[in-house]
């Protein structure tokens, strides 16, 4: 048996932070780039855009400051703010996992199917 969950964030019924999100600003402040980000999440540079647009609508603050290009490339860093809602929403997914871990490990103690 196994535990499947999923975890996001609501405001006024509205999604405003998820594993989605989540996994494509990780890769922004990996690559530095919204384009890269976008094709390792096999999606268009206008999607993922518009993601993160929307994202920041709802939140009401600015996730990325982007950089145009020029000689080199433009380029796209975190916000603190971005920063904050990463590191605390990554917290709540490993407490969440490590919750899922221990009952599993119970669960097989008690004779269930793991």
């Amino acid at each position: 048996m196994e535990i499947k969950y999923k975890v996001w964030i609501e405001h006024d019924g509205k999604q405003v932070f998820g594993e989605g999100i989540y996994n494509l600003l990780r890769l922004v402040e990996r690559y530095g780039s919204i384009n890269r980000a976008a094709q390792a999440q096999n999606m268009s540079y206008r999607q993922a855009w518009g993601k993160i647009k929307v994202i920041e609508k709802r939140l009401g603050i600015k996730l990325l400051e982007r950089h145009k290009g020029g000689e080199y490339g433009g380029g796209a860093v975190l916000t603190e703010k971005a920063k904050e809602i990463m590191k605390r929403y990554g917290e709540l997914i490993d407490k969440i996992d490590e919750h899922i871990k221990e009952w599993s490990r119970g669960g097989n103690e008690r004779g269930l199917p793991g």
